[in-house]
C-alpha cells in the first residue's frame, strides 16, 4: 500500500503493517487492544500554526453552526427570480395559435394542383384489415384493436373474396356492448335476436358477425377507384361520410381513406396548395363553420348514457361538461376498448368523469407520462391552430370555447358562472323516440343541450345525483380542467372538408343530410334500469369472451 502523509494510521517507513485500522471505527479484541495508535492532529488556528484548544474549538464550531442557521432563516435570492423568459407568453400562446405547419415542399406534389391528385397516392400498403362474415365478434375486436390506424375492419363474404360487404368499428362494437349489458330495447321484431344475443354472450359462447348485422348502425359504402381524384373525394367527405373504400380496376378493395387522413394530407403538404394554405390563418370566427347545436352529457352522469347517446345520435364522440356547460372532457367510441372485459362493465354505472380519470391514468402507465389530450379551440383560434389539433389528436371534432378576451394571447377562459346558467334539467331536450314520436325528457336524463351564446337566465343550477357506486372526480381535479371554457359550438372534419371544397369551387354535398340519416337508422332506446354484469341467474356476462 502506498503510504501518504495525509493518512494518520500509515506505519512509519522501514515497519511492515499487520493491518490497517480505519478511524473512526472500535479497536476489536484480536490482538490489537494494546496496539499504540498515532494520535489525531491537532486543528490550528487560520491565522498561524497555533493549536487551538478544546474550548477555543467549541466556540468557532459554534459560532459556524450558528452562521450557518442564519443563513438559512435569510437564504440570498434565487438567480432564477431575476431571469427573464427566453418566451413571453404572448409569443408561447400565439405559436399555440399559429402551430407552424411543414414548410418544406414535397417533389412530389410541387406545381400539382390538389384536386389533380388521385387517391391511390395517398394509400399504405398493408392497410387493410379483413374479416368474414362467420368471424366471431371476439376475432373482430382483436382485429380492430391490433394495428389498425383506420379504425375499421373490411367484413367480406370468405376469405377468398376481396370485395367488402359490410365494416366493423367502434361504433358496431359500442352497439353490441349495449345489447348485451341489457341498455338496449329493440323493436317487436328483433326481441328475439337481442334475447340470443345477451343469452350467448352471457354463456361465453363465439358469435359470428352474420348474426350481428341487424343491430350495427351502418353507413352506406362508398366505393372510389384508385386513379379517381382528390376532389371527387373531398366532395364525398364534404357531405359527412367518414371513409371511402378505394378499388383497383378488378373492384377489388386496395386501401381505404377516411376524412383524418385527408385532412392530414392537406396539413402536411399545404404549402405546396396556396389556396388551402391561406385559409389556416383565418380565425374560426371569421370562417364561420362548425355548428352552436350541441349535445353533451354531464360529468356526473352514467358512462352508460354517453354510450347510449353517441349510439343513438349517431356520433363517434361526445363533450363531457360541468353545470356550467364548461367542457371538462371527451368520450368517444373508440374509449370503448376500455370496457370488453367483465372487469370493466361496472364502470358503467360510473360517471363520465370517473371513467375519464381511469382512461388518462391507463395512458399514464402505457406512455410513461401524464397526458391530458386537449379537445377544443375557440372563435379566436386560428383553421391551423384546430387542424393541428385534429391532426395531433386523431379526433373527428374539436369543442368551441367561449373565450374572456377577443386577443389571441389569452387562454380560453370561462365567461360565465354556474350561478348564470339555467339548471341542466330545463335544458333537458324532448326525448325523440325509435318511432319519431317526442314527448318529455326522461326521468334523470343527464342529456345536455348546450343553449346558443346570449340564451342565458339567472338561475340556480341543480348538480344531477350521481348514480351507481362510484363517486364523481371533480373537474377541477383533472389536470389542465380549468383551461377550458364554456361550450358554444363545435368544428368537425366533415365541416373542414366542406370549406376546402367549397373554396376550390367544389359543390360537396349537404353534410346535415348525412347526420339525419345516422340518426333515422337508430332503432334503440335506454332502458329505465340498468343491471351490469349479471343475469337473472347472477352469472358474470364477459361480452368478449
Amino acid at each position: 500500500m502506498e503510504s501518504s502523509s495525509e493518512n494518520p494510521t500509515s506505519p512509519s517507513p522501514g515497519t511492515t503493517p499487520s493491518t490497517v485500522i480505519n478511524p473512526g471505527f472500535p479497536v476489536s479484541d484480536n490482538g490489537l487492544s494494546g496496539a499504540s495508535l498515532p494520535s489525531p492532529p491537532e486543528r490550528t488556528s487560520s491565522q498561524g500554526g497555533v493549536p487551538l484548544s478544546k474550548s477555543a474549538s467549541n466556540v468557532s464550531s459554534h459560532s459556524h453552526r450558528q452562521s450557518f442557521a442564519e443563513n438559512q432563516r435569510h437564504p440570498p435570492p434565487s438567480p432564477r427570480s431575476q431571469r427573464h423568459p427566453s418566451f413571453t407568453q404572448q409569443a408561447i400562446q400565439d405559436l399555440m395559435n399559429h402551430p407552424p405547419p411543414n414548410r418544406h415542399q414535397n417533389p412530389r406534389y410541387v406545381g400539382r394542383d390538389w384536386r389533380d391528385i388521385a387517391i391511390g397516392e395517398l394509400l399504405q400498403p398493408d392497410e387493410v384489415k379483413w374479416a368474414e362474415l362467420d368471424t366471431s365478434i371476439q376475432e373482430a375486436t382483436k382485429t380492430l384493436f391490433q394495428s389498425n390506424p383506420n379504425n375499421v375492419v373490411l367484413v367480406r363474404q370468405d376469405s377468398s373474396s376481396k370485395e367488402a360487404i359490410s365494416t366493423f368499428d367502434h361504433s358496431d362494437l359500442n352497439a353490441y356492448l349495449l345489447a348485451v349489458v341489457g341498455l338496449a330495447k329493440p323493436e317487436e321484431e328483433q326481441v328475439a335476436l337481442y334475447r340470443d344475443i345477451s343469452v350467448k354472450a352471457q354463456s361465453q359462447e363465439e358469435i359470428p358477425l352474420r348474426e350481428l348485422q341487424p343491430i350495427f348502425r351502418k353507413e352506406e359504402l362508398v366505393k372510389l377507384p384508385a386513379e379517381a381524384t382528390l376532389d371527387k373525394a373531398i366532395e364525398v367527405f364534404g357531405g359527412g361520410i367518414h371513409r371511402v373504400l378505394v378499388t383497383n380496376k378488378d373492384a377489388e378493395v386496395v386501401g381505404i381513406l377516411s376524412q383524418l387522413r385527408l385532412l392530414e394530407f392537406f396539413w402536411n403538404e399545404a404549402v405546396n396548395f396556396p389556396l388551402i394554405d391561406r385559409l389556416y390563418t383565418i380565425l374560426l370566427r371569421d370562417l364561420q363553420i362548425g355548428t352552436q347545436q350541441i349535445i353533451a352529457i354531464n360529468a356526473d352522469a352514467p358512462l352508460a348514457d354517453a354510450l347510449f347517446l353517441m349510439s343513438s345520435e349517431g356520433l363517434t364522440s361526445v363533450a363531457v361538461v360541468d353545470n356550467g356547460h364548461n367542457v371538462v372532457g371527451n368520450i368517444s367510441t373508440v374509449d370503448v376498448r376500455h370496457l370488453t372485459s367483465a372487469n370493466s362493465l361496472p364502470l358503467l354505472k360510473a360517471s363520465c368523469m370517473h371513467f375519464i380519470s381511469v382512461i388518462l391514468s391507463e395512458r399514464g402507465v402505457e406512455h410513461g407520462r401524464d397526458s391530458f389530450p386537449v379537445f377544443y379551440v375557440n372563435p379566436y383560434s386560428t383553421l391551423a391552430h384546430t387542424v393541428a389539433k385534429l391532426v395531433a389528436t386523431q379526433s373527428h371534432r374539436m369543442w368551441v370555447v367561449e373565450s374572456a378576451s377577443p386577443s389571441p394571447s389569452a387562454p380560453a377562459t370561462p365567461l360565465l358562472s354556474a350561478s348564470s346558467l339555467p339548471p341542466l334539467s330545463t335544458l333537458s331536450p324532448p326525448v325523440t323516440s325509435p318511432g319519431g314520436r317526442t314527448g318529455s325528457p326522461a326521468p334523470g336524463s343527464a342529456t345536455v343541450v348546450v343553449p346558443p351564446p346570449g340564451a342565458i337566465t339567472t338561475s340556480t343550477p341543480q348538480s344531477p345525483s350521481t348514480q351507481g357506486p362510484f363517486s364523481s372526480v371533480p373537474a377541477s381535479a383533472l389536470p389542465g380542467a380549468g383551461l377550458s371554457g364554456r361550450l358554444t359550438g363545435v368544428v368537425s372534419l366533415t365541416d373542414i372538408l366542406n370549406l376546402f371544397a367549397k373554396s376550390s369551387g367544389l359543390r360537396p354535398l349537404d353534410p346535415s343530410e348525412s347526420r339525419a340519416r345516422r340518426r333515422r337508422s337508430s332503432s334503440v332506446s335506454v332502458r329505465p334500469t340498468l343491471d351490469v354484469g349479471k343475469d337473472n341467474g347472477g352469472s358474470s356476462v364477459d361480452p368478449l369472451r
